[in-house]
């Protein structure tokens, strides 16, 4: 029997769609991890951001883990299935049997059995990470780990634009702002 694929046109159309409809960088991974998860019938899903500046990874939406879990210390660059960080897809297929986990013990407490980790990339860089936790041992096909690449790709232009749209909305109302207190001369 052959390894179980589970991305189709129907996730990317959700992945796509929570990305479109979306100004807030917040709700929007949030949002996009609970739909991995109900969309691959997986435990749980984690974004993440590289900061260069603390070498950590900063959880930018996640579903489906536990707060202990969530706060379960730092997430270093050096020791969190560090491969992801040099832009290579990662796939603990039975954590029981892999020495690439920062915190192995917290996992297995938590109930993951297997993790893929996804490097996000935005114009060569790694920007961070997509983590996928599931509760049992998961042989991922090389299709999937394909289409999961490309859906972490769409990710990272749907945190660029979320950025950008928010940046320019800050410009505008500090624009309106100048405008009121400076060219209007009866708000003085």
């Amino acid at each position: 029997m052959g390894i179980e694929e589970k991305i189709d046109i129907d996730v990317f159309k959700v992945v796509t769609r929570a990305i479109a409809q979306s100004d807030n960088m917040d709700i929007m991974t949030g949002h996009l991890s609970q739909l991995l998860v109900g969309t691959l019938k997986i435990k749980g899903c984690s974004i993440f951001a590289m900061n260069v500046e603390s070498e950590e990874l900063e959880i930018l939406g996640s579903f489906g883990m536990s707060m202990q879990y969530l706060n379960k210390g730092p997430v270093l660059l050096e020791k969190s299935i560090a491969r992801t960080l040099k832009g290579e897809s990662m796939v603990v297929s039975d954590i029981s049997k892999s020495d690439l986990l920062q915190y192995p013990q917290e996992a297995k407490d938590e109930g993951i059995q297997a993790i893929v980790s996804v490097p996000i990339i935005l114009y060569g860089r790694v920007i961070g990470a997509v983590r996928l936790y599931h509760h049992e041992v998961w042989e991922v096909s090389q299709r999937d780990l394909d289409s999961m690449l490309l859906l972490s790709e769409i990710i990272g232009l749907g945190l660029m634009y979320t950025r950008l749209l928010n940046a320019l909305q800050a410009v505008k109302e500090t624009v309106g702002d100048i405008h009121t207190v400076w060219l209007d001369p009866t708000s003085r």
